[in-house]
């Protein structure tokens, strides 16, 4: 897969990873980027997009909840592109805490939140498959149209959707509903690759370790030193432009399938 020349749509764009690997593409000669975030800040990646690079960037803002608003993105890039080639759905929330704790003054059990825990999932698993879903469908369309039916070896490769999984995928205390979130997306990859190859189409999921983005940082200063950094064998952060990197690795290597840690040596404790 060639990211030269290709049309790509990033979500989460804004911020983060999401907006590392909207930049990594463009050093690399992707032709087109749609850049989606619920806030303004895609604005200003795409600024950056402009300066480093002669790719298009076009912003999308929204919920990437909404499939309405899902379709009117791809409806927009197909319109003038043709169907995009990568999808990277990056955005994502963590909303953090104990699944069951006890109130040390009632004495009664407090449980984490079945509304929180379904806008965890809906936004950290079941929007990504679905960003993932709508570009093989218009590939897949695509490929109808033009007669065209099983995928071959001769052929090149049509798409590739990098999921941003998470070392949380193996479980961290406080994170019952993004850790599920996460080990969700790799039953979704593994399943998704084998009924996306008859369109020519790759799935695949990076693992990051603790990433210094905007998430990370809100876990607060002293909790990242005490917590975090002993057990990184980078003993820091790791970057978001070394996840872009190991993403772009991802798409542009079609040997590499299933999924890749990019966890600088840390891993959860036992306990």
């Amino acid at each position: 897969m060639d990211i030269r020349n290709s049309v790509a749509v990033v979500t989460g764009a804004g911020s983060g990873i999401g907006r590392a690997v909207s930049l990594e593409l463009a050093r690399r000669g992707a032709k087109m980027l749609a850049l989606v975030d619920l806030s303004d800040q895609a604005v200003e990646t795409a600024k950056c997009v402009d300066a480093i690079s002669p790719t298009i960037a076009q912003t999308f803002r929204g919920d990437v909840t909404d499939g309405g608003f899902r379709k009117s993105v791809f409806d927009a890039v197909c319109d003038q592109f043709g169907p995009p080639r990568i999808c990277v759905p990056a955005a994502g929330i963590a909303r953090d805490a104990i699944a069951v704790k006890v109130n040390k003054e009632t004495g009664e059990c407090e449980i984490y939140p079945e509304e929180l825990f379904r806008t965890v999932v809906e936004v950290d698993m079941i929007a990504p498959v679905y960003w993932g879903l709508e570009m093989l469908a218009r590939i897949a369309k695509s490929r109808f149209e033009r007669g065209l039916k099983r995928w071959a070896a001769e052929e090149a490769v049509q798409g590739v959707v990098v999921f941003i999984g998470s070392i949380s995928s193996v479980g961290i205390k406080g994170q019952v509903a993004y850790s599920a979130s996460k080990a969700g997306l790799e039953g979704a990859a593994a399943t998704l690759t084998k009924e996306a190859n008859y369109f020519g189409v790759r799935y695949g999921v990076i693992h990051p370790g603790f990433t210094d983005t905007p998430m990370v940082r809100a876990l607060g200063e002293e909790y990242i030193r005490k917590n975090i950094l002993p057990g990184t064998q980078l003993g820091r952060l790791i970057r978001p432009e070394e996840i872009a990197d190991a993403i772009c690795f991802m798409i542009s290597n079609s040997a590499v399938t299933g999924e890749l840690w990019a966890d600088a040596g840390w891993h959860p404790s036992a306990a």
